[in-house]
């Protein structure tokens, strides 16, 4: 009687749909049909799933919960023969058949009635519901769990673990017995064992929310010792490692009916998983992430204090190799692997808005701390000594290594899809303010940290190549300033002028250190702004003032550059063309007296001819002049 009744009312939402196409002009005929329907479905569903709900009690459902020492293949083939769904057999099956049959109809009429109705909407959310059949036979399995968890509130790895036992064992019953019966009633886009699945997640979620988590909220807020509030701190971060481990193992039991969770919607992972919890109450992310990062701070400030933390050689300590090649110290490895577990609980959460609201809150101030480490620890040597200690420029050195690795490790993690989700959701925020800013939008959910990192890295190796100039022109003043000894020779058993070895001393000793202590590329960016700074030095204290130059005051000048030049040999092939003013400047002096006049009266046309083009035709006038 009930399937006639269906099949009638299924051919009556056929006839409204074409009805409702080719004359749409009727709509209030179809709304008073459609209000017929509704009172007949009203009736019929209710009706339907108690006759269903008595049915499952007279097959013995739910049976009787395993013994959780049981998790074995034995234990799963003897709980598939006790299984209900398995031992019913003739009148019986035959029943529950039709009855799974006619709850799957009606759902399957309800939402073709309902795509109808949203037509050219986004029907999809209102479309997809829960098999309702399935949520028969996991409601009284939730009532009968819940005996048990009422006792396991602080052994909460017994729940989860009861609840992946009943999931597992009778997960493949639902795709033997039950999806042929699905599809016979034609109800698309629906599989037996993911929506098995998902009812006991979302079971066990809804008893978490209701439960478990409001006891864990109200421990932390009780006003108590250090130490019981340090267990409650503990005691939630257990919760979570069970939460993960049970979402991994009940999504490997998904995977097998050919889903890949991991390039699913998020509507489809928050079935999956019991951090469904978070969606609804972002003040327990916020209070977990809370958690999470005084934990990683706890786990840190050890590290942080031990000075051998900040050296680059930790023997019996394995490094990677991006961090050899940045020659940082083992505090960056430390600050790593917090700042990677953060994200290892990351990725746990169903959704990228809550992904992305728990990275910034929990992951971005462990590198916030990392950076003010490396910040105070660079004042700290500019303030004691003005970083004219060689120590001192080793401790600088380090911090801008540790920077470097870091900021790398971030650009590198920035190009991953998981991260690249995260930076197309930069309005996300907490507390009302945006997480992100109309700058970072489209460059990553940690472009402002990596920012950070840069602008402190380059402003220390900035202040490197500073420290470096300024003690090099410190130590060649009393050179600068004789302008008579470019009139004389050189001096007798000196390739180099006397005042100049002190100078050339300094740079090469300083450059040593800093090559020794820095990595590669910061230390290219030391030397490549340092020769300019020189050049520029060496120019105006030489070339720019009125010293007059003999033959043998430029040869003593070129072999003084020479072996300036030389100690930038070390790192590239034509040092002088790193400094363009004094190759310049130079080859104007070696000049003949002719083409001297030339230069005088031919002006920038003359110049940019004869291959001088980084001095200006003031500048090169002037350089003439002064040869004699």
């Amino acid at each position: 009687m009930r399937s006639v009744a269906i099949r009638t009312l299924k051919l009556t939402e056929e006839t409204l749909r074409l009805v409702a196409k080719t004359h749409p002009q009727w709509t209030q005929l179809v709304s008073a049909v459609d209000h017929r329907v509704d009172r007949s479905l009203a009736i019929l569903r209710p009706q339907a799933i108690a006759d269903h709900r008595s049915l499952l009690t007279s097959l013995g459902w739910p049976p009787p919960l395993s013994t959780l020492n049981s998790l074995g293949p034995e234990s799963k083939r003897s709980t598939d023969s006790q299984s209900p769904l398995f031992t019913m057999k003739g009148d019986l099956k035959q029943q529950y058949c039709d009855s799974f049959l006619a709850l799957c109809s009606l759902q399957e009429l309800q939402r073709q009635r309902k795509s109808r109705q949203l037509e050219g909407q986004n029907r999809e959310i209102a479309l997809h519901q829960p098999l309702w059949a399935i949520e028969e036979l996991v409601n009284p399995i939730s009532v009968a769990s819940q005996r048990h968890f009422s006792k396991w509130v602080d052994k909460p790895e017994y729940i989860f673990a009861l609840v992946y036992k009943v999931t597992r064992d009778y997960v493949d019953s639902m795709d033997e017995l039950l999806q042929p019966l699905v599809d016979e009633a034609m109800l698309s886009g629906y599989s037996c064992r993911e929506e098995w699945i998902s009812a006991m997640v979302t079971s066990l979620s809804t008893y978490l929310a209701k439960e478990i988590f409001p006891m864990y909220v109200s421990q932390l807020d009780e006003e108590s010792t250090s130490e019981k509030h340090l267990q409650a701190r503990i005691s939630w971060l257990h919760l979570i490692d069970q939460m993960i481990a049970f979402d991994k193992r009940v999504q490997s039991l998904a995977s097998h009916s050919g889903i890949l969770l991991s390039l699913q919607e998020d509507a489809k992972l928050e079935k999956l998983s019991s951090f469904s919890v978070f969606i609804d109450r972002p003040d327990w992310l916020d209070l977990w992430a809370d958690i999470e990062l005084t934990d990683a701070f706890d786990k840190l400030n050890p590290e942080i204090e031990n000075e051998r933390s900040w050296s680059t050689d930790i023997r019996g300590v394995a490094v990677l190799s991006a961090q050899e090649d940045n020659k940082s110290p083992a505090i960056a490895s430390a600050f790593h692997q917090r700042f990677s577990a953060v994200i290892d609980r990351c990725r746990s959460l169903p959704s990228i808005e809550l992904r992305s609201r728990f990275l910034k809150l929990a992951g971005a101030p462990i590198i916030h701390r990392f950076l003010g480490c490396l910040l105070f620890r660079c004042q700290e040597a500019e303030g004691l000594t003005a970083l004219t200690d060689n120590d001192a420029l080793m401790k600088v050195a380090k911090s801008v290594n540790a920077a470097r690795y870091f900021e790398s490790i971030l650009k590198e993690w920035c190009e991953d899809i998981f991260f690249l989700e995260m930076g197309l959701n930069q309005d996300t925020s907490t507390d009302g303010n945006d997480f992100g800013s109309e700058e970072s939008s489209g460059n990553g959910i940690l472009y402002e940290e990596i920012k950070k990192l840069e602008e402190f890295r380059t402003g220390w190796v900035e202040k490197l190549s500073t420290v470096v100039m300024r003690g090099f022109d410190v130590c060649c003043r009393d050179y600068l300033k004789n302008k008579k000894q470019w009139q004389e020779k050189g001096e007798e058993g000196w390739m180099v002028s006397q005042s100049f070895v002190g100078a050339l001393d300094y740079l090469q000793g300083k450059m040593s250190i800093l090559e020794e202590g820095l990595n590669r590329v910061d230390f290219v960016g030391i030397w490549r702004s340092l020769a300019p700074g020189l050049d520029k030095l060496i120019f105006n204290g030489i070339l720019m003032t009125n010293a007059k130059f003999s033959d043998g005051g430029v040869e003593r000048l070129s072999n003084d550059l020479s072996v300036l030049f030389g100690v930038f040999g070390a790192w590239c092939l034509r040092p002088e063309g790193f400094f363009p003013k004094l190759s310049e400047g130079m080859k104007l002096l070696k000049m003949g007296k002719k083409q001297l006049q030339n230069c005088l009266a031919g002006g920038e046309i003359w110049l940019k001819e004869n291959g001088i083009r980084h001095l200006t035709a003031a500048e090169s006038e002037k350089i003439a002049k002064n040869r004699i």
